[in-house]
């Protein structure tokens, strides 16, 4: 009775405090720069705790900051294991026994450049590992933990601030984004002793290496790199070996007869248990260099030909790691929207779905005792660490709890609909939450933004805020009242190799099409109100932007962020000139083909829609004058326009104020011509436009 008495009690106070908690709230700017992102997991060696890492911005620093975490398999204790304010930590990595932690971090130094650290495993103070003068790009544990592989970077000489040397440009490409203008420096592979903190240069030359990874017996370290007499004019990225010691010379594991470029930077080689094979991705032949699909492939470790595991699944696949008992080999499989966590036998065979639906499986780290880590999300919610064991799942860490608790999210649709040619085109639907569900009786159709996802070769997914756009968040334009519409468009990953070879020297047409067919199919439905439609998108997405409103003015307000329209501009401002060459030829031969895909330049006439474009000033990747020119094209037909610069940004703003200011002005561009209520958003004193205003 006494028990039961208690509560009674208990039950007007749980209530009062249900009462109290505020009810969930649409996304808003100041939830965007909130949201943390959970990176990289990394089960323990005795599989009893999952590391990894959670980016979020400092308002105070204007940075972004990223820390470590830590959390137990059964999903309790997560918790940070750094947390130093205006520093961050990332690729964190066990020690083979388990007792520390190494990092890269810049902690400490005044020359943003990362160095290798280690700490307890259980936390505390950390303690500088190896310091070389031009700071670790990655780095890789040797079995029995004795040696760390690093990819360090050559040291560039110190320069007087006020008296910099002139930058002299010799190399085929010379230009890429973050890092600027490339001159001689390379990243080279070095070994650390980690008992006397010994480090050994182990090659050097005109070529980089990257993605080291040791052999079981530690006495062989496998790389990727390209190593041609002149590596800009290759795609050939091959994979290498070099033994564990100085004087050793490389010698070459892999030699494409084609690869697809870049290799895919989160998956190196991966080593069988037995050291006798490696697993990899290969890629497609040189003229499909941004469209080849990524195969799973074998090789033997002693020489000899190459096995492709998956030659006729026409799907993309990474992050390929052996199994434990090294009978298969597991991968991430892209499907349509989806991103799945699969295996298939050492031998070949069918590959079998370990982790599937329709989520994204980001990442994955699987133990010695067969407990793998999932990095997964879904269109509700952001991605956290899964624990997979025994064909069952938990969740064990979720550090998204409380603000997911906080927010109302916005419901999410598939959505499939013919294109002009008849081609099914895949995508979503969001819409506000709380809303009627559009186009049902007596509801009202919304206003509507075609948000177009960049790349192109990449695809709107099934995670949270679906990898359509750098930092301008759907969840928040939906929140603010808008139905948004996203397509994956020919050109896109996820539906094959055909599907995203569909607009090959073709940009602006099959994908145009596509796209405005979502439109189409929303206003039938009685979705999207005709008289209120808008468009948008980053890198890609503001290319394809531009190409919709060159052909099509039924949209009131576009937003084009860090796009290129005259593609002959591109070239030699930027970093795609292997990708132009094989795709579009070399201008002075080709050049019908560069014009025909230059029309939103070269017919801006055709633009009546007013469009805010944007850019980076410090941009390789699609340089500012290409948002410049087509500023200065829609301005001198006196179409309504603006240009926002952001200095010192490259393609992506990590910065969080210029996060802030970019979303606050999309919302209110839109809003402005869709008749919508003002946004109200954190951008700090008077926007440029207004009086005493500067750039931002």
């Amino acid at each position: 009775m006494g028990y039961r008495s208690q509560s009674l009690l208990l039950i007007p106070a749980a209530l009062a405090l249900a009462a109290a908690a505020p009810a969930p709230h649409p996304v808003g700017i100041d939830d965007v720069l909130s949201l943390g992102e959970v990176t990289q997991p990394q089960v323990s060696p005795s599989g009893d705790s999952v590391l990894f890492q959670v980016a979020k911005a400092n308002r105070d620093s204007d940075q972004p900051e990223t820390h470590i975490w830590r959390a137990r398999w059964d999903g309790s204790d997560a918790r940070p294991l750094t947390s130093r304010p205006k520093e961050s930590e990332t690729d964190a990595r066990w020690s083979p026994d388990g007792r520390w932690v190494t990092f890269l971090s810049d902690r400490g130094g005044e020359d943003g450049i990362s160095q290798l650290w280690r700490m307890s495993a259980d936390g505390g103070e950390g303690e500088k590992l190896a310091s070389l003068p031009g700071g670790i790009d990655s780095y890789a544990w040797s079995p029995d933990g004795r040696s760390i592989a690093l990819i360090v970077r050559d040291a560039k000489p110190k320069e007087a601030p006020d008296a910099p040397k002139p930058i002299v440009i010799d190399r085929f490409q010379f230009k890429q984004d973050i890092e600027g203008y490339l001159g001689t420096d390379r990243r080279h592979l070095w070994l650390l002793d980690v008992a006397t903190s010994r480090t050994t240069q182990l090659l050097d030359g005109a070529h980089d290496e990257a993605m080291p990874a040791f052999s079981p017996d530690g006495r062989t370290i496998a790389f990727v790199s390209k190593r041609e007499p002149d590596p800009d004019r290759t795609d050939d990225y091959a994979i290498w070996l070099v033994e564990a010691h100085a004087g050793a010379v490389p010698k070459a594991l892999t030699h494409f007869e084609g690869d697809d470029g870049d290799p895919e930077w989160e998956s190196p080689p991966a080593w069988s248990p037995d050291g006798r094979e490696i697993a990899y991705l290969h890629g497609g032949p040189p003229k499909l260099i941004e469209y080849g699909v990524h195969s799973l492939a074998v090789v033997p470790v002693s020489g000899g030909e190459p096995r492709l595991l998956t030659p006729t699944l026409d799907r993309n696949v990474g992050h390929p790691a052996f199994s434990p008992d090294g009978r298969e080999i597991r991968f991430l499989i892209e499907d349509d929207r989806a991103v799945s966590l699969a295996s298939i036998p050492r031998s070949g065979g069918t590959p079998r779905i370990l982790a599937g639906g329709r989520r994204v499986v980001l990442d994955f780290s699987e133990g010695k005792t067969g407990r793998t880590a999932l990095l997964s999300g879904d269109p509700a919610t952001p991605q956290r660490i899964v624990g997979l064991e025994g064909g069952g799942e938990h969740v064990v860490a979720d550090p998204d709890a409380a603000w997911r608790a906080a927010v109302a999210v916005a419901p999410v649709r598939d959505i499939a609909f013919p294109s002009r040619d008849g081609t099914e085109i895949h995508g979503f639907l969001l819409t506000p939450p709380g809303a009627a569900p559009p186009g049902t009786t007596n509801t009202k159709s919304l206003p509507t933004i075609l948000a177009i996802h960049g790349g192109p070769q990449e695809q709107a997914d099934d995670r949270f805020d679906h990898n359509v756009d750098y930092y301008l968040s759907l969840q928040l334009l939906a929140g603010h009242g808008y139905a948004v519409l996203i397509a994956n468009p020919r050109g896109s990953t996820g539906r094959g190799e055909k599907f995203a070879a569909g607009i090959y020297a073709d940009w602006g047409h099959k994908d145009a099409e596509d796209v405005l067919s979502a439109v189409d199919w929303a206003v039938k439905e009685g979705i999207a109100d005709p008289a209120r439609l808008g468009i948008g998108g980053w890198s890609y997405g503001g290319m394809l932007t531009n190409y919709v409103i060159a052909q099509d003015q039924r949209f009131k307000a576009a937003t084009s962020g860090a796009g290129i329209s005259n593609i002959l501009a591109g070239y030699g401002t930027d970093e795609y000139i292997r990708d132009y060459e094989h795709e579009l030829g070399k201008p002075w031969v080709d050049t019908t083909t560069w014009e025909k895909v230059s029309f939103p330049f070269l017919h801006a006439d055709r633009i009546a829609t007013p469009t805010l474009f944007m850019g980076g000033d410090k941009d390789f990747n699609v340089t500012l004058l290409n948002q410049e020119q087509m500023y200065q094209a829609l301005r001198s037909q006196n179409i309504e326009t603006r240009l926002v610069i952001y200095p010192g940004s490259f393609h992506v703003q990590t910065r969080p104020s210029y996060i802030a200011d970019r979303s606050t002005r999309d919302l209110a561009w839109f809003d402005a011509h869709l008749g919508m209520a003002a946004v109200k958003g954190p951008v700090a004193g008077p926007g440029p436009d207004q009086p005493g205003g500067e750039r931002p």
